[in-house]
């Protein structure tokens, strides 16, 4: 069985998920820049029909980047994490979380259709950046915030309140014109995403948990689900943090009241996206299973 990354044990071992913390994790992550506008969107049907003009990007913030090594400024000015390929940099921007964190996020993609994705603890914003692009080029409106502490987003004394970093993404995703939200996440931002999307204002249509520990420093995703009716997907490994995260992914899935729910156990031992980036033959099909939840969410009546 295959042990997920060091640095993501020590990221959940900070968060108090897993015991024992030596220090913060370390890795690569990224701010962002303008997003250019794309002049159609993709109706349900495939059909294109043109889109209204997205509002005016935010200005860039100046701060310092979590990970200064790894980040690079765009010519729009915004910070980027380095592991952004260039020709994907000018679809960054910043956000500013409630408690005033600035964060770098990707927005990519147009229409009313959003997805939110939150990365992993001790991961980067690159975590989903594959399945970003192949739902933006689907027609989604993808936002991938980059946590706090991580990347080129800011650093923060505060690690507990990373729901807030979520509850960012989907106000950006309400702002650039979104009407209806599928929110999913790896490890704890799947945790976030279940929390920020209890109580957003925008519609729902469904959930992705990946390697998602039921509660993750102060977040509940365990509350939350309790309160999300959409359809839901929960994914984990056997043997991940020693049986750990399969507990709470069961745990989740038991909680949850949506009716069409549903639990896949991977076979890869992987942790979070490294269940799709590395997991060979199992991750392409777990990647289409993704991708194919994500769009079906959408096709269900309103």
């Amino acid at each position: 069985m295959r042990k997920p990354p060091v640095v993501a044990v020590a990221a959940l071992a900070c968060l108090g998920v897993v015991t024992g913390c030596s220090g913060p994790a370390t890795g690569s992550g990224g701010d962002t820049a303008s997003h250019a506008a794309s002049p159609s969107t993709r109706a349900e049907g495939g059909a294109t029909s043109r889109a209204p003009a997205p509002p005016p990007d935010h200005e860039p913030v100046r701060y310092t980047p979590s990970w200064t090594d790894r980040t690079v400024r765009t010519a729009r000015g915004h910070l980027v994490n380095t592991c952004v390929p260039k020709a994907l940099r000018n679809k960054a921007t910043t956000l500013t979380t409630s408690d005033k964190v600035h964060l770098s996020a990707l927005v990519l993609g147009s229409g009313p259709n959003g997805v939110l994705l939150d990365h992993e603890q001790g991961y980067n914003i690159c975590s989903f950046i594959d399945i970003g692009k192949k739902l933006a080029a689907e027609g989604y409106h993808v936002v991938i915030p980059e946590y706090r502490n991580h990347g080129a987003s800011q650093k923060s004394a505060d690690n507990e309140h990373i729901d807030r970093d979520a509850r960012a993404g989907l106000a950006e995703l309400r702002r650039v014109g979104a009407e209806r939200v599928f929110v999913g996440g790896a490890s704890c931002g799947g945790t976030t995403a279940a929390v920020a999307g209890a109580d957003t204002r925008l519609p729902v249509t469904g959930l992705l948990m990946m390697s998602s520990p039921a509660r993750c420093g102060g977040v509940d995703a365990v509350a939350a689900v309790r309160k999300i009716k959409v359809p839901t997907l929960v994914v984990a490994s056997p043997g991940d943090m020693n049986g750990n995260i399969e507990k709470d992914a069961r745990e989740v899935y038991a909680a949850s009241v949506a009716k069409n729910k549903k639990l896949v156990i991977d076979p890869s031992g992987y942790h979070g996206t490294d269940m799709i980036r590395r997991g060979g033959a199992s991750g392409v099909k777990l990647r289409s299973q993704v991708v194919k939840f994500i769009a079906s969410s959408f096709s269900r009546p309103r």
